[in-house]
């Protein structure tokens, strides 16, 4: 009988397609996944508007790609010049949502005025998720100085006398006069102030006990400011020796009543803790970032200040 034979296969190249063969009916291992990012909430400052922050995003895109990024669209404008209480209770409504969707946590990255916001959110919001908190350039202890902004809304006050109009009802109807400080009418200021008092605690109040227990549940606070920002004053250097000296007033330093600045490790409402300052030092869990070179206008565009104090603690 004649069989039909094809050309035979060397012995060698016949274990090879087994070995191949074995491999194919393998169960598949899935690739490692990589934990994703937890999402980031940008609050913007005083006439800012959510297209200042287009360089911040790129720079996250590139770093962290698949980020959720949000940059609230709220208060734009003039629009910021709104009561603070009124906008936080906006910014509020708008950050809940994303908090429920985030059961990892979330960051706040809160430029100038809007880090004031971020600071009552932490305050206020019971439920909070919030991983790092990033203060960026922000008068956490209150404005005294003379600037464009000032001269622009009050072009008949300087900053001696601007008490006058910041401390009474009608004053407290714009966002600057809620954190308007000065350090001459300091009873003044704790009586008036309808926004920077109460976040500090410096001012008793109903709320205060839970106020604190909501901002000490924030994993850390990262505090960035510098020398050369030429709004947020005072400023005062650390060491001259020890690197660029660092904004206090972005770091919770603020004037005495003779205008020398004291470092958050002397001001009251540290040594007091009323609002958790100083349990959230003692933890650990204050970051001091400071950087020379920059000015107020470009914190969030600046690539190297991104790198060194932001990138770090996007999670």
């Amino acid at each position: 009988m004649l069989g039909l034979r094809g050309p035979g296969l060397p012995a060698a190249g016949i274990l090879c397609l087994l070995s191949f063969l074995a491999l194919l009916l393998l169960p598949t291992v899935p690739a490692p996944h990589r934990a994703s990012y937890k999402p980031v909430i940008v609050v913007h400052g005083l006439f800012d508007s959510s297209y200042s922050f287009r360089h911040l995003l790129e720079y996250i895109n590139e770093t962290h790609p698949g980020t959720v990024v949000t940059v609230l669209d709220l208060f734009d404008g003039r629009e910021s010049l709104r009561p603070l209480w009124e906008q936080v209770q906006g910014f509020r409504e708008a950050v809940a949502p994303i908090m429920a969707k985030a059961p990892q946590g979330v960051h706040l990255i809160c430029y100038s005025q809007g880090g004031l916001v971020c600071r009552a959110l932490l305050s206020v919001m019971d439920e909070h998720n919030v991983d790092s908190f990033i203060s960026l350039s922000s008068p956490q202890m209150g404005q005294y100085g003379d600037t464009d902004y000032l001269k622009w809304l009050f072009p008949t006050s300087m900053r001696s006398n601007l008490y006058r109009i910041c401390y009474s009802p009608w004053g407290q109807e714009f966002s600057i006069c809620n954190y308007w400080h000065d350090p001459h009418h300091d009873d003044l200021y704790l009586n008036a102030s309808s926004f920077l008092a109460l976040i500090n605690g410096e001012r008793d109040h109903p709320n205060a006990t839970v106020w604190r227990k909501n901002f000490l549940r924030v994993g850390r606070m990262v505090l960035i400011g510098g020398p050369d920002d030429g709004v947020i004053t005072p400023w005062q250097s650390s060491s001259p020796d020890n690197g660029p000296p660092p904004s206090l007033y972005s770091f919770f330093g603020f004037y005495d009543e003779n205008e020398t600045v004291l470092e958050m490790e002397e001001q009251l409402v540290y040594l007091r803790d009323s609002f958790g300052l100083k349990t959230l030092l003692a933890r650990g869990a204050i970051v001091r970032c400071p950087m020379a070179g920059i000015a107020h206008t470009a914190w969030h565009s600046n690539h190297t200040l991104y790198e060194i104090c932001i990138e770090p603690w996007l999670s």
